[in-house]
């Protein structure tokens, strides 16, 4: 009997700066997949280290821990057959690479936005602090982000709209073998 792709998990792994828009798009992807009849979580990286990773700090250590937890809980999911969503800064590409290979069926989704783009946006003028140097370890300031090399897709969140990045994310799971397209749904 052959697995369904509706059976079948997966993690969609979105990286970028903070305010990049990873849980905008993340939700919109919830939306989309639920109205295609999947199964999904939403692990956004604010909510885990709220709960599952409280008391980790912002150090490279504490850092990897937090995305290796979010690697763990996703990869449940996946081979669960659910549709894992992941929005978290994880600004070290070994880890998300050694999270990729545990996991295996991951797709990764760079959202990429510009500093002075992230800078206008930030309501909280949290950029504004860590460029002055007043906050100490602020990932694309005082902490290095290092960007995916190969993803399977990149949004820019400067110049698209949030539904056609996620257009371009189910494009992406549809080209995977990750979600039946529409019309296949329909026949």
């Amino acid at each position: 009997m052959t697995q369904l792709v509706e059976d079948q998990g997966v993690t969609i792994w979105l990286t970028g700066l903070s305010g990049a828009g990873k849980s905008t798009i993340a939700n919109a992807l919830v939306e989309e997949l639920q109205e295609r009849g999947r199964k999904v979580e939403l692990l956004d990286g604010d909510i885990v280290r709220t709960n599952l990773s409280k008391g980790l700090g912002f150090s490279k250590e504490d850092r990897d821990t937090n995305i290796r937890r979010i690697g763990f809980v996703s990869n449940l999911l996946t081979r669960n057959g659910v549709a894992s969503i992941v929005a978290a800064i994880s600004p070290y590409r070994d880890v998300r690479d050694e999270v990729r290979a545990h996991i295996g069926s991951f797709v990764e989704v760079y959202v990429q936005c510009p500093l002075d783009e992230l800078v206008r946006r930030d309501v909280k003028g949290l950029y504004e602090k860590a460029l002055r140097g007043e906050i100490e370890n602020f990932t694309g300031v005082s902490d290095p982000y290092e960007a995916p090399v190969n993803p399977e897709v990149v949004v820019d969140t400067e110049s698209e709209t949030v539904e056609e990045s996620v257009e371009k994310v189910l494009s992406a799971l549809e080209e995977l073998g990750y979600l039946n397209t529409v019309k296949e749904r329909v026949a």
